[in-house]
């Protein structure tokens, strides 16, 4: 069996998470501070992706990044790289798609911070910085990891936008679900049965670390609550 679909999927997940982690917690804060009517524009901005059509996500970045397009023109140009039909090309969709989720968990966890606790900090002499490093980010922990948990799983099971970027060729830009869909179609459904298989375990794991994490954070606070006491 080639396991090169997985070894794909779980690189181009993890590149696209690793992303989305730092973009979505920046733009996250950034928008929960922001005042209303900047906060209701740029909110419908960065979830947009969230309920766009795979398919349209996939044309669009084709508009953006096929060869013949600015930045696909201007990378061929300046850096000799090709911006589509790549295994990376993934990772630009997979960023888009799954930058929502990332965000919006991010978003809610910061907007239930409690700002007293950084105005305290303040009083001692903290910079911002280390207010949200060591403040901020500890408080808000639990909610970040399950945005990035989901962000990594969305990621993972991509499709539409992928297929649309990359397309499929076995052992370059073969990922496990356009692995599944060639099976399927070209009759082998042993083997499509077999990836999906895979996928569902792997998200299974996945989902079952974020309930593990998620009841260890609420049992780690409900002892701090009782030490506070």
């Amino acid at each position: 069996m080639d396991w090169y679909p997985l070894i794909n999927s779980l690189r181009i997940a993890a590149i696209s998470t690793v992303v989305v982690f730092f973009a979505g917690i920046w733009l996250a804060n950034l928008v929960a501070r922001a005042p209303r009517l900047v906060k209701g524009a740029l909110d419908v901005v960065l979830t947009l992706p969230l309920v766009l059509p795979p398919t349209v996500v996939g044309y669009l970045l084709l508009v953006l990044l096929g060869p013949r397009r600015p930045l696909g023109a201007l990378a061929a140009q300046l850096l000799d790289l090709r911006l589509t039909m790549v295994w990376y090309a993934a990772v630009f969709a997979t960023v888009i798609v799954s930058f929502p989720l990332m965000y919006r968990t991010a978003r809610g966890a910061f907007e239930a911070f409690d700002p007293t606790l950084a105005d305290a900090a303040r009083t001692l002499g903290h910079s911002e910085r280390w207010i949200f490093w060591r403040v901020k980010m500890p408080c808000c922990l639990q909610g970040i990891v399950a945005g990035a948990v989901l962000a990594f799983a969305r990621a993972l099971g991509e499709y539409g936008a992928t297929s649309m970027l990359c397309g499929y060729t076995p052992g370059s830009t073969a990922t496990v679900a356009t692995t599944v869909y060639q099976l399927w179609r070209t009759g082998d459904d042993a083997g499509a049965l077999t990836w999906v298989l895979v996928n569902l375990a792997i998200s299974a794991v996945v989902l079952l670390a974020m309930n593990w994490f998620e009841a260890r954070g609420r049992a780690g606070a409900a002892a701090r609550r009782a030490g506070a006491r």
